[in-house]
């Protein structure tokens, strides 16, 4: 597949890697030092993944806002423009990123930072399923949730009545498309980086061990 499309724009939403603020599940194990470094490694680590599959219209949603030194140096060392994520939860904040994102680019794939599984093969098969027709893509977590959601329109009542942080996000969210009448495509689950038995199956997988240097 071609790496440049300009139909299609890719969101990273993450976090600043704050100490103390960032991977605070893992706080305990690692200490919030060492927590923090791991997001940013997480953060490279997808947009790395994102460029390779498609090198246009690479965005970087930051929260809590964009002035961040560690955000500011990964948009410029992957090449992705910066934007700040608006919203009171985390609903109201994806509605309000693909809302602009879909303004400008027909197909909107967003991801966030802690799924170093995610490929991009993954992402090449998400495009492939808004080209073939669908309204949205979804790839589900194993803890419930999802770790990428794309869209070919703008339907913020997805992003509504979603208890974000459980185990049902998924299965509501697909209440909510089932209400919608919106037809979509669910590609193989994959597993987040939240808790200490991930933090183990992460140092197993050996996924980071090519990740970008943040020197």
């Amino acid at each position: 597949m071609s790496g440049t499309n300009p139909e299609l724009a890719i969101l990273v939403f993450a976090k600043a890697p704050v100490p103390g603020a960032a991977k605070t599940r893992l706080i305990p194990l690692l200490g919030s030092e060492r927590a923090a470094a791991l997001q940013n490694r997480l953060l490279h680590h997808a947009l790395a993944t994102a460029r390779a599959a498609f090198p246009a219209h690479l965005q970087l949603w930051c929260a809590p806002d964009t002035a961040h030194p560690a955000l500011i140096k990964a948009s410029q060392l992957h090449r992705a423009t910066l934007h700040a994520q608006q919203g009171a939860d985390l609903g109201l904040r994806l509605a309000h990123a693909f809302e602009q994102a879909l303004r400008d680019t027909p197909k909107v794939l967003l991801i966030g930072t802690d799924c170093p599984a995610l490929s991009v093969k993954h992402l090449h098969q998400a495009a492939a399923a808004l080209r073939n027709g669908n309204d949205g893509v979804f790839i589900p977590a194993e803890d419930g949730g999802y770790t990428l959601i794309g869209l070919s329109r703008h339907e913020p009542r997805l992003f509504s009545g979603i208890d974000w942080g459980s185990e049902r996000v998924m299965q509501q969210t697909r209440e909510q498309l089932r209400s919608c009448g919106l037809r979509w495509q669910e590609l193989e689950y994959l597993w987040d980086v939240d808790r200490p038995q991930d933090w183990q199956r992460l140092q197993q997988s050996g996924l980071l061990n090519d990740a970008p240097s943040t020197d």
